[in-house]
């Protein structure tokens, strides 16, 4: 289950050594330890990191589909948790050091910055191979924050992007070497910390109202 630590100024979330798929238990662990980031108080930052081969796998499909009735409740609390990450008045990183695939590579742009090995570990929107079509809070979020052509070639062929190349298509913001991907992210957001409290909150709500919109609306979760 996800663990919450603070070194200095930053929060490191480490997500699990699994492959850290959105189980409601999972979901309502993160909420917590980011609901513990945001009523601290001063310079602050959150990184959400993990261990082992996975970043995060994204939706928990066998416990969806042992629950189907709870469908729509279920993608509420994982758009909930998009935005609540894409408005947090914290600057935060996403450290991925293995696989990003689907909601999980979804759950990491809803960071501010992403760092990924370079070596090994891939980032893909696979939803157009499995049948599974993107919400529309899915997509908008998606496509606030890749370029248009990157967004467009992720989500229609569900490429499989390595590090360097989420690197150049701007996907990610540094790859780096295995050992260097967690230090690195704590850079970053030990050089942001300061940042932290009611601006910027209010520059990210402004900046993504469209979206944080459409991923708050309850009404049609599904469509």
């Amino acid at each position: 289950m996800p663990l919450l630590e603070r070194l200095d100024n930053v929060f490191v979330l480490d997500l699990g050594d699994g492959e850290n798929r959105f189980h409601p238990d999972w979901l309502a662990a993160v909420d917590a330890a980011v609901d513990e980031v945001e009523k601290a108080e001063g310079p602050r930052a959150l990184v959400t990191a993990a261990t082992g081969k996975f970043y995060s796998n994204g939706l928990d499909l066998e416990w969806l589909s042992a629950h189907a009735e709870q469908h729509e409740d279920y993608v509420v609390s994982v758009h909930r948790l998009y935005a609540r990450l894409l408005s947090l008045p914290v600057i935060t990183v996403a450290a991925m050091q293995g696989h990003a695939f689907a909601a999980g590579a979804m759950f990491s742009l809803a960071h501010d910055f992403r760092v990924m090995r370079g070596d090994r570990g891939f980032w893909c929107l696979p939803e157009v191979d499995i049948n599974i079509p993107f919400t529309r809070g899915m997509a908008a979020l998606i496509q606030s924050r890749l370029t248009p052509r990157t967004a467009h070639e992720a989500m229609l062929t569900g490429r499989r992007y390595g590090g360097s190349d989420a690197e150049a298509a701007g996907i990610v913001d540094r790859a780096v070497a295995e050992d260097a991907v967690r230090d690195t992210a704590v850079e970053i957001a030990q050089a942001q910390s300061a940042k932290a409290g009611d601006t910027l909150g209010i520059v990210k709500a402004r900046m993504y109202a469209p979206v944080l919109a459409t991923l708050r609306d309850t009404s049609n979760p599904l469509g």
